[in-house]
């Protein structure tokens, strides 16, 4: 882990980073647009490690439990908490989009969408229940690790783990193996979250020289509307989560302002993964539990992403003056509850998840609609990833206040609550 003092340099450095970067985006573009393989590394810097880092910890927590249904019990409990949050989510961004109506007026004639700007991702095959299912399964060990997929790695690592518990005392050598090599590669982590900044700096630079800050008021209502709505449910219903598990929402969000920063910069909730399940278990959560419900919450619990889905497609209908009644919203709702737990296995995963719940509408709003909210897309990608970021992190508490592996004491210790 990263030093109180370090952590605060951290910080400041990647706000300054963030600040220079929309600077020289906006009076030098093109110089601006050359910057982005300094992000573009740093997020590959920190993928690099996610596999590895799931694995251990997992494995490492699981191999050391005596009842290996404890595990089975805390996923059970982690998708049951998902499913009613990403709902809640979906609920908001759609009243929201509904009673607000940002795009309304726009009286957008549907005709003149620029199908070729979305063809990539309405002829991307989207994966159905079953196909997501069978995608969990490596098709070999090796392969889960080469594409770097999050669940197919938290799979092998599970079953490995149980394996290791099995085996009981001839275990404890390569176990304690494990935990060495769990600790090197958080050294390592602390190493790469020095050039953070760096990485802060050239993927902001990019954005803003790239789409301008112009961009935003084109769409400014559609924006204004969907960060308010992250900020309400942070604020709002995170903080009744928190409530519930006997702490306070303020001082966690001040003890990840680091992982808040570097996912501001980098528009990737991924790039603060490994950094973010060593502050939940510096806070007192049980490295096995972290190990199962952060990774699985990157998966089933995208509540940033799940309110951008429903104000998206309602955005779309009002911008091209088509009405949408209560039997649509419901099946809009039915629909992404099934095909938004796809979106972040595939690249371009959200645009794909849109245009197959759009095709679900028998034609009544056009799949090139889309193309309205490509333009902004990137700058709403920062409060997606930051309510993403925020939202497992509650769900870690809560799930490990819930099964009695959060040490309250050193919780409150370390949060000052």
């Amino acid at each position: 882990m990263i030093s109180h003092r370090a952590s605060k340099s951290l910080y400041l450095q990647v706000l300054a980073a963030i600040v220079a970067g929309v600077v020289l985006g906006h009076f030098f573009p093109l110089t601006a647009q050359d910057m982005q393989p300094f992000g573009d590394a740093f997020v590959k810097l920190v993928r690099m490690m996610i596999a590895p880092i799931i694995f251990l910890t997992v494995v490492a927590g699981i191999g050391k439990l005596t009842n290996t249904a404890e595990v089975g019990r805390i996923g059970l409990k982690s998708i049951i908490y998902f499913e009613v949050l990403t709902t809640l989510a979906m609920l908001i961004g759609l009243a929201v989009g509904h009673i607000v109506a940002p795009g309304q007026g726009l009286n957008i004639d549907p005709a003149t969408l620029d199908k070729a700007a979305v063809a990539k991702y309405t002829s991307a095959p989207h994966m159905n229940v079953a196909d997501f299912l069978l995608n969990v399964i490596p098709d070999t060990i090796v392969g889960a690790f080469a594409k770097g997929d999050i669940l197919p790695v938290l799979f092998f690592a599970v079953l490995f783990g149980i394996g290791m518990a099995h085996i009981g005392e001839r275990g404890k050598m390569v176990m304690h193996v494990l935990d060495g090599a769990n600790d090197a590669l958080f050294a390592v982590i602390g190493i790469i979250m020095r050039v953070a900044p760096l990485g802060a700096f050239g993927a902001m630079s990019f954005t803003v020289g790239k789409y301008g800050i112009g961009t935003l008021a084109n769409l400014g209502l559609l924006m204004a509307c969907f960060y308010i709505t992250c900020a309400v449910f942070i604020f709002g219903i995170m903080a009744v989560m928190m409530r519930l598990a006997g702490l306070r929402l303020w001082p966690l969000l001040r003890y990840l302002k680091e992982e808040f920063f570097i996912v501001l910069g980098t528009s990737s909730s991924e790039a603060a993964l490994p950094s973010l399940m060593g502050k939940l278990e510096a806070l007192g959560c049980s490295r096995s539990l972290v190990g199962l419900v952060v990774p699985l919450g990157y998966a089933f619990n995208l509540d940033g992403t799940s309110i951008y889905f429903t104000m998206a497609i309602t955005f779309i209908a009002q911008a091209l003056g088509i009405p949408l009644s209560w039997a649509d919203y419901a099946l809009i709702l039915g629909v992404l509850l099934l095909t938004s737990k796809g979106a972040a296995a595939v690249t371009g995963g959200g645009f794909i998840t849109l245009a197959a719940t759009l095709s679900t509408l028998n034609g009544k709003v056009p799949v090139s609609g889309i193309v309205l909210v490509l333009a902004i897309d990137r700058f709403m990608s920062e409060a997606r990833a930051i309510t993403n970021l925020f939202g497992n992190s509650v769900a870690t508490l809560v799930v490990a206040r819930w099964e009695g592996q959060l040490d309250m004491a050193q919780a409150r210790k370390i949060l000052g609550s």
